[in-house]
């Protein structure tokens, strides 16, 4: 079963590690900035973090550069509790991911730099040095797929967690601007959201999946039969459906003034999965997982921004509600 698996709290989370610029203090535009927020960033290491703040042991499966901003996050990896034993510095011309986002909603602007990227060049050796059976489950998102060699390690890990017994999380993820073309994504998503246990989307990316913006809620209706055993179809400020038991959960949002778009997905995944396996019931445990984009959105950064139990405790407790769907 899926939920055992996830009970043991041991995630190999794979995908980038890099750094965020956020200009300072709140509401300041970039091109206005003086002062710059430094911390860890990307999907997967906001993840793997905000899993090992909730007493989750998170380990990262990515490379980085072998200069200043990789060595930069490697020391970060350490300073969430991540562990980078898997994470290689690779020397050459990739370069780790730099993000520059602004804490503000109006006309809110985030710069990411990925050309030539350094977590692109994970190899299938790179995940068959990995042992999966030391993991209760493995999470990768979109990104992974997005380009060579990277895609093709990404897919070697969904066989050997398969061949292992590890439970198989899928954050769709899709960023259009990492893609050769729609057509290679919509294909390659796909197959990654057909070899999951566990898939994760909005509605617009079950929708890509599915070839027709109108037809993500049936997208997800069919993985959910044919393959996955959780799918969670969120719609924004809508809150989201889950599928799972042969059941669908509606569940709303947390309400919060917002500083920020960004962080809010990592977030929810992280509280999702480690509430999990803590053997709380799927409906609560998303939305344990809204809580957490709930607290992740209202404060800067993402990584430094991700909640430990306390807080998210104190938050549940204190927060009026959900929103009714």
């Amino acid at each position: 079963m899926v939920l055992d698996r996830i009970s043991s709290k041991t995630f190999l989370v794979i995908g980038r590690v890099g750094m965020d610029l956020t200009p300072s203090p709140v509401n300041t535009r970039t091109r206005d900035a003086t002062t710059m927020m430094v911390a860890m960033g990307g999907s997967s290491a906001n993840i793997a973090a905000g899993l090992s703040r909730l007493g989750c042991y998170a380990a990262l499966l990515t490379t980085v550069s072998d200069d200043a901003v990789g060595w930069y996050c490697l020391d970060q990896l350490d300073h969430y509790h991540i562990d980078r034993r898997h994470v290689k510095a690779i020397k050459g011309e990739a370069r780790t991911s730099l993000a520059v986002y602004e804490t503000r909603k109006d006309e809110h602007q985030s710069v990411i730099y990925r050309n030539n990227a350094a977590d692109f060049q994970m190899t299938v050796a790179d995940v068959e040095a990995v042992d999966f059976p030391a993991f209760g489950a493995m999470i990768t998102t979109g990104t992974v797929f997005s380009a060579e060699p990277s895609r093709s390690a990404a897919f070697r890990a969904f066989e050997m967690a398969r061949a292992a017994g590890v439970a198989i999380v899928f954050d769709i993820d899709y960023r259009p601007y990492i893609w050769p073309s729609p057509g290679v994504a919509k294909d390659v998503l796909a197959r990654a959201g057909e070899m999951a246990d566990v898939i994760v989307g909005n509605d617009e990316e079950f929708g890509f999946m599915a070839g027709d913006v109108t037809a993500g809620l049936a997208k997800a209706r069919e993985l959910a039969t044919s393959s996955a055993a959780i799918v969670v179809y969120k719609q924004g400020p809508g809150g989201s459906i889950t599928f799972a038991d042969r059941r669908e959960l509606r569940t709303g949002i947390f309400p919060v003034v917002a500083l920020k778009p960004t962080g809010a997905g990592d977030s929810f995944l992280a509280g999702f999965l480690a509430s999990l396996g803590e053997g709380r019931p799927v409906q609560e445990a998303v939305l344990r997982g809204s809580a957490c984009a709930s607290i992740v959105v209202a404060k800067p950064g993402c990584a430094p921004a991700m909640p430990f139990p306390a807080e998210l405790e104190d938050f549940l407790a204190t927060h009026p509600g959900v929103t009714s769907v």
